[in-house]
């Protein structure tokens, strides 16, 4: 029988339930660090049967080296938003953002080659499916870094400036988290989407009786506004700016001559689509 300091001392290294850390002090024979092994072998077990669960909710954030001030901006997956508001999880992230901040790994799965080990004790501790989804990091490079973090972790923005300080910059990763801007002006918009764009107002003018008898170069005037309109309501520069909506964010940081090098957005789950569980279902699928 293990002893129950040993069990304590294990629950508290580990996070896992009493039964399992009894169980794996008796298969490792009363030793702490072997049983901290077995339960994380068995934690990559249980994850391994997650696998047709997916992971919608989560944690976005965006954290700065103090040191060096590289930013990160990262968003990790979990199954549950109970679990995605926890101490726990928000340590988790913290020391996966850590790691790639001092490691800088290349892309995704060289990141999640360097965090295997956190991700099976998370396993462990929380009982759940995690993913590291996506990350960017973002050097400091003599500019101005701000980030903003909106409802505890749902959205993470970071922006970049050449010039302002930090607390313009925290105004403009606001807008950029209440906006959604795709691009940061007009003329980063790629050809091919703009060549897109004016094939749909093309079809759509089929079908506007307005449009019908207009002249070939009228109607090719019309629709190329229709296309800026179209692109300046996800550009960060043509909207109006959140802070003092009567002048743009383009004509408020040219007052403050600012430019905006680059910024990132992450919303939780933007683009996962989540499982619709069917209790009743699964309740009569365990019954047979």
């Amino acid at each position: 029988m293990a002893d129950i300091k040993l069990i304590k001392d294990l629950r508290d290294r580990t996070g896992a339930g009493l039964n399992d850390c009894k169980a794996a002090l008796e298969a490792c024979e009363n030793d702490v660090d072997k049983a901290c092994d077995w339960l994380r072998e068995k934690g990559i077990a249980k994850a391994a049967k997650k696998a047709d669960r997916i992971a919608a909710e989560g944690l976005a954030l965006a954290v700065r080296c103090p040191k060096c001030g590289k930013t990160v901006v990262l968003e990790v997956n979990c199954e549950t938003d109970f679990v995605a508001k926890g101490d726990a999880f928000h340590e988790f992230v913290n020391a996966i953002a850590n790691v790639i901040l001092k490691n800088e790994p290349k892309d995704v799965e060289a990141a999640k080659a360097l965090t295997t080990d956190l991700f099976a004790d998370a396993t462990v501790k929380m009982g759940e499916k995690f993913d590291l989804r996506r990350f960017i990091i973002i050097p400091q490079d003599n500019n101005v870094i701000g980030s903003y973090i909106h409802m505890g972790g749902k959205i993470a923005v970071a922006v970049s400036l050449s010039g302002g300080d930090d607390e313009l910059a925290k105004q403009i990763s606001m807008h950029i988290a209440a906006n959604n801007p795709q691009y940061s002006t007009v003329e980063d918009v790629p050809a091919d989407v703009r060549e897109h764009e004016m094939q749909v107002q093309k079809e759509a003018a089929k079908n506007d009786e307005k449009l019908a008898n207009k002249p070939a170069p009228v109607l090719e005037k019309i629709l190329e506004g229709k296309i800026n309109k179209y692109f300046a309501e996800m550009t960060l520069e043509a909207q109006p700016f959140l802070m003092d909506d009567s002048k743009t964010v383009g004509q408020f940081l040219k007052e403050k001559g600012v430019k905006v090098l680059t910024f990132v957005r992450y919303q939780v789950g933007e683009g996962i689509e989540k499982r619709k569980d069917d209790f009743a279902s699964e309740v009569m699928s365990q019954a047979k």
